[in-house]
């Protein structure tokens, strides 16, 4: 037999590299990533977090506690260019810098990015000041969000709610039912929609909702996406995901 020991070559420029923490009932984010970044040269790595119902603040931060052991086991002991915390009232709930905070235990050298914050930066890169906001929280939770709002100093003109207890039935609403309830919501005052929550199946309806409401429409999802390719920089030819893509 004749043995030969090869030297490897590795790449010497790899592809930037994301790593979504996903919350293990989310039926929706994963897909929603593929469905943008699909084709791109874009490595993306996905980690679950156990997730606690019903959905409470007290719930989401007990969540939260477990950040830091998630993202180590992405890609263990290697860089990741981006780490995604997927989940909107999550971070609102335990608050960005705490979220950071624990990311950048796993991956100190990493940018970090959340829906809540993601979302503040889309509306404020769209120059928008007043909106309608939906959630599928219930009522407490949803409250939440609409003072977290607040605070960033936007002005709420309505808001609408499902009031479901569990996250996993989140996913599970259909998107068409979904289209007519936004579509339906009082948007008149407003210069856009904001539609919370990563489990929610918005993006796929997103860009016939906008042209259906006449509104801009930011959602958890694509800002998160949007604002994880603005940190990678990633962000450019992307279409059919709404206006927000096109103001770059």
């Amino acid at each position: 037999m004749n043995l030969k020991k090869i030297k490897p070559q590795y790449l010497k420029k790899p592809n930037p590299r994301v790593g979504l923490i996903a919350l293990a009932s989310d039926f929706m984010i994963e897909k929603d990533f593929s469905n943008v970044i699909g084709g791109r040269k874009i490595d993306f790595f996905v980690n679950r977090i156990k997730c606690y119902n019903p959905l409470t603040s007290k719930n989401l931060i007990k969540m939260s506690k477990e950040v830091t052991s998630v993202t180590k086991e992405i890609l263990p002991n290697q860089k990741i260019d981006c780490v995604v915390y997927g989940c909107t009232s999550g971070t609102i709930a335990a608050g960005y810098r705490s979220i950071e905070k624990k990311i950048k235990k796993a991956k100190p050298n990493t940018k970090v990015t959340t829906p809540s914050t993601a979302a503040i930066k889309a509306l404020r890169k769209m120059e928008i000041k007043k909106i309608s906001v939906f959630t599928p929280y219930p009522k407490k939770l949803n409250n939440e969000v609409i003072d977290f709002l607040k605070k960033e100093k936007f002005i709420i003109t309505s808001n609408s709610y499902f009031d479901i207890k569990s996250d996993i039935d989140i996913g599970k609403v259909d998107p068409e039912y979904l289209f007519k309830v936004l579509s339906r919501m009082d948007h008149k005052n407003a210069d856009a929609l904001f539609v919370s929550c990563t489990a929610l199946p918005v993006l796929s309806i997103l860009n016939r909702l906008e042209k259906k409401i006449k509104k801009i429409v930011i959602s958890s999802n694509q800002a998160l996406i949007w604002d994880t390719l603005e940190k990678i920089g990633k962000n450019n030819s992307i279409t059919n995901f709404g206006k927000l893509f096109k103001a770059n």
